[in-house]
């Protein structure tokens, strides 16, 4: 499949891999007050894509070159990296089960030797962006194809919760979400900088108000999303 087309299905919010039932930290955001409506929330988008959205976009890019070489034990190394940049304990159950439920539905679409080796490599779920890189790699895409998707999954998921959650215009939170073209291509360059043989470098931009929101949420009695 050519690459373009596969970014497209991986990053839609149709895909039957569960990701409609997370909010990025919105639906707490929006509980606690700090998103009120769409100037909020773009705010709220901008700090995302610079800080969590450039981590997954790199870990993403770099899981999409390892899928030419799937050895079981770089898959964990990886997978330890993407963890050691998850300091929020509720973040990190949440982005290993997104995970593990992208790894189940796209191996049932693009079968490949480097999903099967994910999925034995780390059994409980890998992090949602190494999930996501090496279903990039099996459908036929390029470093700089899955960090995109990581990327534009990583704002896209919190603005359609915005909608649900305060009722928004959904045009004028797209209109929000064209506005960060540009950031979305610049957070796709700099993920894709790093080398795959350098780990340790890639980005491990911390969000500490985002790990707060996310532990608020889980001790939540009522919400609607599961993060």
């Amino acid at each position: 499949m050519h690459g373009d087309m596969a970014m497209l299905l991986l990053a839609d919010s149709r895909l039957p891999a569960g990701g409609h039932a997370h909010s990025g930290g919105a639906e707490e955001a929006v509980r606690v007050g700090a998103i009120t409506g769409p100037e909020d929330l773009a705010r709220f988008l901008r700090g995302r894509l610079a800080t969590a959205g450039v981590v997954t976009a790199a870990l993403a890019a770099a899981a999409c070159e390892l899928g030419a070489d799937p050895a079981q034990e770089r898959w964990r190394r990886l997978d330890a990296e993407a963890d050691a940049r998850i300091s929020s304990p509720a973040q990190r159950d949440a982005s290993r089960t997104q995970g593990r439920l992208l790894v189940r539905t796209t191996r049932r679409i693009w079968p490949s030797e480097a999903l099967d080796s994910l999925a034995a490599a780390v059994p409980d779920g890998a992090h949602h962006p190494v999930a996501l890189g090496a279903a990039a790699a099996a459908a036929g895409c390029e470093p700089r194809q899955a960090a995109l998707a990581a990327a534009y999954t990583s704002v896209t998921a919190p603005a359609t919760a915005a909608v649900r959650l305060l009722g928004l215009d959904p045009v004028l939170v797209h209109r929000l979400l064209a506005d960060l073209a540009p950031a979305l291509n610049d957070a796709a360059h700099e993920a894709c900088v790093i080398q795959a043989d350098d780990w340790s470098s890639l980005p491990a931009h911390a969000a500490p108000a985002l790990d707060l929101l996310a532990e608020q949420h889980l001790r939540t009695e009522v919400r609607l999303f599961v993060s």
